[in-house]
């Protein structure tokens, strides 16, 4: 009897040695399966194997669980498709520090040539992190490795972005971080009915001189081909867009953001390529705009940005589409609501600029409409800058409509002057609010 005791705690031992190891467990509850995740103990271990048996296993009318204080190794790609899933994600995803693994292995995506190293596919996908779970996608490395060289247009091919949305419906996100992000944070493409709640993201280097910005194209909150988005309560510090509405994004509610340092709220890459660009009917409000975290600066309130209506060189800049041209893209933009913002010390308020990729000799050739613009409830002070309001559109399609209401904008946070506006290639009186 002694003996099969001792044989029998010795399995015992072994099996709960197996699940510490790497593995995943399986239950069931309400007719649902549920798969909980064990990680393996090292770094050198790869959880990605083990993560898409869960959601193999589970992904499909089940739950998967990573169950909080464990870290999950991500060395290398996956793009899990599930349908009807629950995510209880309390645990955090590590990714690797193998940068030439993930410059060399990585999900391609054409637009602006970047890449991705985790993509979800699928319907019906309920994720929670329960305010404890998240990724981490240890950019510092990145941002340390090409410190901010604005010579390689900030960011080398093949940095990933470490949640990418891809052919998706009807998610929620709730109570969920990412951390550290390679590139742009959470990339929604192709997406329709989603629901994002306290998100936090967190883009810094502490290694930057201060004032200097490492962390170029670490977008917080980015939108591409959706429809029906919203997004409450977002939390943003890093080094660039803060949120990202870019082509042909409909119907988009965001409301309650704070951003910390970066390039503010945007509507933008509009035009960039030979496409339609079009965005339509987004309401941004309640907005705290910041000066501050490393780089101790913040560009824009709120602004919408299209390119020149003319083809300009792509350059050297491999990271833009494979070498295009850039620019001359079309479309409208219409139906923007930016209301309730409060700045802190930004380079601007609400702006409006159509000739990004100017040449010297395109200016004012944007191929985009912008119309029904409105900046609503502005309060507090720029960075010592004199212009507080700015609109520069195109020859070939002056705005119109657009409104500033009680828009009150300070120079500088000692100043009582709302300075002036700027207003350039619009549809006569199609400014309201303040004197071009």
């Amino acid at each position: 009897m002694r003996s099969f005791s001792l044989a029998g705690s010795v399995l015992a031992l072994l099996a709960l040695d197996f699940v510490n190891a790497q593995s995943v467990s399986h239950s069931s509850r309400n007719g649902r399966s549920i798969c909980t995740v064990h990680p393996g103990k090292t770094n050198a271990t790869d959880d990605v194997p083990t993560i898409l048996k869960a959601f193999k296993d589970c992904g499909n009318g089940g739950n998967v669980i990573f169950p909080a204080g464990n870290t999950y190794h991500i060395n290398s790609k996956l793009n899990p498709v599930v349908n009807d899933v629950e995510i209880d994600w309390k645990g955090e995803w590590l990714f690797s520090e193998d940068l030439d693994y993930w410059r060399n292995d990585n999900y391609h995506i054409e637009f602006q040539n970047h890449a991705a190293g985790f993509v979800l596919t699928g319907d019906h996908i309920r994720i929670n992190g329960y305010g404890k779970g998240g990724i981490n996608g240890n950019g510092q490395l990145w941002y340390y490795d090409e410190r901010g060289n604005a010579t390689v247009g900030a960011t080398r091919p093949g940095r990933p972005m470490p949640f990418v949305f891809w052919n998706v419906s009807d998610v929620t996100v709730k109570n969920f971080y990412i951390v550290q992000p390679q590139l742009w944070s959470i990339n929604i493409m192709n997406g329709t009915n989603m629901v994002f709640e306290d998100i936090y993201v967190n883009a810094t280097s502490p290694e930057a001189p201060t004032g200097y910005n490492w962390v170029q194209n670490t977008d917080g909150f980015n939108t591409m081909d959706t429809q029906n988005i919203r997004l409450t309560n977002f939390i943003y510090q890093g080094g660039d867009d803060c949120i990202a509405i870019k082509p042909r994004s409909y119907d988009i509610t965001i409301k309650n953001v704070t951003c910390v340092s970066g390039n503010g709220i945007a509507i933008g890459s509009l035009g960039q390529y030979l496409e339609d660009s079009s965005v339509a009917n987004v309401l941004i409000d309640g907005a705290t705009i910041i000066k501050g975290g490393a780089q101790n600066s913040i560009g824009n309130g709120a602004y919408i940005k299209t390119w020149v209506g003319e083809l300009v060189s792509g350059g050297d800049r491999d990271y833009e589409s494979d070498y295009q041209p850039r620019g001359a893209g079309w479309g409208s933009v219409t139906n923007m609501l930016f209301s309730n913002f409060e700045v802190r010390g930004a380079k601007s308020g609400g702006v409006i600029s159509q000739n990004s990729g100017d040449n010297g000799t395109a200016a004012g050739t944007s191929n985009m409409l912008v119309s029904n613009v409105q900046f609503v409830n502005f309060t507090g002070y720029l960075d010592s800058r004199p212009t507080t309001a700015s609109v520069s559109c195109s020859t070939r399609n002056p705005c119109y409509n657009i409104d500033y209401r009680n828009y009150t904008l300070y120079t500088s946070s000692n100043m009582s002057s709302t300075g002036s506006a700027s207003c350039k290639w619009t549809e006569a009186g199609g400014v309201h609010g303040v004197n071009c």
